[in-house]
């Protein structure tokens, strides 16, 4: 078999293994095991029959697109590569912007980032119908697809100085490039991590302070047991867009805030938005926010030492054939992305379980604040019904896709708790 016929060959194998796997967890009926009848993580407790029917059919439809949304994404890069686009659009960008490096490399992003989301575009609209299907999205089509709009237009220009600037650095250090681009990386996440809840986040939603003034002040009572800087609340339109519930608080130091969203405010109880609120104070007072940063970082630096490595030895073997005259050469980037996002899926995984370890230790600290174990029970029951979460999903999909624990570990852990 000749070479150039192996990538096309890898296309369909990459399809054909996320489509099994999709397949796999979709008819995938388990959700019960393990949960004894009248037991309070068990769905039927705080489900009707045909609620959990909808439930678990939800979850597994949104477990095996997120699967084949993987496969296909990785499908879809090497397609860019194989079908000769990314060597196009550099030789486009390089004939427009002879002498203009930085111009060249938003001229190459703009274009690919076009190809990557059109390419991509069906399969995230379906799942979008998904979501209107069984109510858990309220966007109209025009809301959506005006969203994804905002989406490529933030994520172009986040996208170019980045670019441009890991080309200049392979260029100027070809065998450590890997080390430099992490360390110009550190203040660069810093500082979205500070900026994003009062830049970003605004783009998309309205926020205001709580209307509720009384509770307002709970959770500020909350808030400053713990030493959290903060001085209001704030609510968030989410209903505009998802019925689902959620809370958090982001930032850092002068910009952290504490958020509800108002479908979280619409369906709970004050005592369980208070259970809510005082978790999400816990990340905040046990800092995981700067320790899942530093771990981020860590990640970071060992993906983009295997990514050089890994890059190499494709761009020798295979490069020429798509184009890519070197690792510093634009039409690299989409061979780049595919593989750091094969790494990034395969350290998912261990990212997973370090991130259930912190939810685990917020939903004790919750507890130590309130001394109300009922209400995160209550919380954590309507946060499966009302937003369609399997409350005990099979072992692959917590694997891959769990950064909290299952909702029903989290109400065995309260119930222990609660005995004591």
């Amino acid at each position: 078999m000749k070479r150039s016929w192996l990538p096309v060959l890898l296309c369909f194998l990459i399809l054909a293994a996320s489509l099994w796997v999709s397949y796999y967890v979709y008819t995938d009926t388990g959700g019960g095991e393990g949960v004894a009848s009248g037991d309070p993580a068990h769905p039927l407790s705080f489900m009707s029959e045909n609620e959990w029917e909808r439930t678990a059919h939800y979850s597994r439809t949104k477990d095996a697109l997120y699967f084949a949304a993987v496969g296909f994404e990785w499908a879809v890069l090497l397609f860019v590569l194989v079908a000769g686009l990314s060597s196009r659009f550099r030789d486009t960008a390089l004939r427009i912007f002879k002498k203009s490096t930085f111009g060249q490399a938003a001229l190459y992003t703009l274009l690919l980032n076009v190809a990557l989301t059109l390419l991509q575009l069906p399969l995230s609209w379906y799942s979008h119908v998904v979501d209107v299907h069984y109510g858990i999205s309220t966007m109209t089509p025009g809301a959506w697809f005006g969203e994804k709009g905002l989406d490529f237009l933030i994520d172009t220009l986040l996208t170019i100085p980045v670019v441009w600037l890991a080309l200049w650095i392979v260029r100027k250090s070809p065998q450590r490039w890997w080390l430099w681009f992490w360390v110009a990386c550190m203040p660069l996440i810093v500082f979205m991590v500070i900026v994003q809840p009062l830049v970003l986040d605004p783009l998309y939603n309205d926020f205001r302070p709580l209307q509720n003034e009384e509770l307002k002040e709970q959770i500020l009572r909350l808030a400053h047991q713990a030493d959290v800087p903060a001085d209001d609340v704030y609510e968030v339109d989410m209903s505009k867009k998802t019925t689902a519930l959620n809370a958090y608080v982001n930032g850092l130091g002068p910009s952290a805030r504490i958020v509800l969203w108002d479908t979280t405010l619409q369906k709970l109880q004050a005592d369980e938005i208070l259970f809510i609120m005082a978790h999400e104070i816990g990340h905040y007072v046990k800092q995981h926010i700067i320790w899942g940063l530093a771990a981020a970082l860590a990640l970071l630096l060992l993906l983009l030492f295997v990514l050089s490595w890994l890059l190499n030895i494709c761009v020798r073997f295979i490069g020429a054939q798509w184009g890519i005259r070197g690792a510093s050469d634009l039409a690299a980037l989409p061979l780049a992305l595919l593989l750091l996002s094969v790494l990034s899926f395969a350290a998912s995984p261990l990212d997973n379980y370090f991130s259930r370890a912190n939810e685990q230790s917020a939903d004790m600290y919750a507890v130590e604040m309130t001394k109300d174990e009922q209400a995160g029970i209550r919380s954590f029951q309507k946060l499966a019904r009302l937003s369609l979460s399997n409350p005990n999903p099979s072992a692959l999909v917590k694997f891959f896709r769990y950064s909290h624990p299952t909702i029903s570990e989290r109400i065995h852990l309260l119930e222990e708790l609660r005995k004591r």
